[in-house]
């Protein structure tokens, strides 16, 4: 039988309170975290059949090495169940992915923070909420795979606020930050079935997003009312003469709007198509100096020397690409709200999408 690999963390030896060590040690978000004895990680690394000493990847901005041991003692900080190691794992694994990029999304004055969306049975085998309250609290899933991320980027990845983290205002999704897809109240096919993957397989989807903007529609009711409502608000995204804007977008459509969208026959990519196509604004209206000296976006273009000549009346769209715009459900059945994520910078020097299986 073979024997378990040694674990090769430091032990310290602690005479006094575990909480206020932890927290005067400076590894904690804030907030009180769960002492990592030896015991609980073990526990935590029980779950996975990965060895303990495995480097899944590093961790921007002082690209630290992600272990799996390291990743379950900070597991353990969060108060993870053993049962979500599997799925920390995958979030981890994403993390560490450079097209995701860690060490641009923490030094940085933006704030963006990993938006963790769960797809796939991992979500009800291990209680993921999906449905009211879903961006909110009283879920242990959803707090604690998304503050174990908060914990790996502080610990491992030594991203520090006010050290090297220099967020100018920060906000409190930087905690924790996790939803599943309520795949079950959606009329569309699911976000990672949408990227290739099959119904049966779980993943971790990771996104750069800064705060979440709710959208309130109680009026309408026709798929294209609500597009133009939904569109015309998330116009403010960044900034509301940002156009093009500099970043991705998530829309997390609540069930009662999906159905809207679905009685009128409208896909995901209808939704996609129509936000591109119609949220545009003309020159004249984005130029620096007319309702606010902000004009980035255009301004920018306009510097590149575009093939074509640019006028007044010239429009651009809010939205990037088509690719730009990622769409999920989640949210409760009763009530119309839904909500809107803004992302560091796309591109190359930015944060791209990134999804990673999770293995059983």
């Amino acid at each position: 039988m073979a024997q378990p690999t040694p674990l090769r963390s430091q032990r310290i030896q602690v005479e006094n309170d575990p909480f206020e060590l932890m927290y005067t040690r400076g590894v904690t978000d804030g907030l009180p975290v769960v002492p990592p004895t030896e015991d609980r990680v073990k526990r935590m690394l029980a779950a996975v059949e990965r060895d303990p000493q495995e480097v899944l990847g590093t961790v921007g901005p002082n690209y630290g090495r992600a272990t799996v041991e390291k990743i379950a003692i900070n597991a353990v900080m969060a108060g993870c169940h053993p049962s979500y190691f599997s799925t920390v794992i995958a979030a981890v694994e994403a993390l560490s992915d450079e097209k995701f990029n860690a060490h641009a999304m923490n030094v940085t004055t933006q704030s963006a923070t990993p938006f963790t969306i769960i797809n796939g049975p991992i979500r009800q085998k291990i209680g993921v909420n999906c449905g009211h309250n879903a961006l909110g609290h009283g879920f242990r899933a959803n707090a604690t795979i998304g503050r174990t991320l908060r914990l790996v980027i502080l610990n491992i990845g030594g991203a520090k606020p006010q050290e090297i983290s220099k967020a100018t205002m920060g906000h409190p999704a930087q905690f924790t930050f996790c939803v599943g897809e309520n795949e079950e109240e959606s009329p569309w096919e699911p976000l990672h079935v949408e990227k290739g993957f099959r119904p049966k397989q779980s993943t971790v989807t990771l996104f750069g997003g800064h705060s979440p903007f709710q959208i309130n529609d109680h009026a309408s009711r026709t798929a294209e009312q609500l597009a133009l409502s939904l569109g015309w608000t998330m116009a403010s995204l960044w900034n509301h003469k940002n156009f093009p804007l500099f970043s991705d977008t998530v829309l997390i459509v609540c069930p009662e709007h999906a159905k809207t969208f679905a009685q009128d026959g409208w896909s995901k990519n209808d939704l996609r198509q129509f936000l591109f196509e119609k949220i545009r604004k003309p020159y004249r209206e984005l130029k620096p100096g007319l309702n606010g000296g902000e004009g980035a976006g255009v301004s920018m273009l306009v510097k590149d020397e575009p093939a074509a000549p640019i006028t007044d009346d010239t429009l651009f769209a809010k939205f990037p690409t088509l690719d730009s715009i990622m769409i999920i459900v989640a949210g409760g059945t009763a009530g119309r709200f839904s909500a809107a994520v803004a992302s560091l910078a796309r591109g190359a020097g930015g944060s791209q999408i990134t999804t990673k299986v999770v293995r059983a």
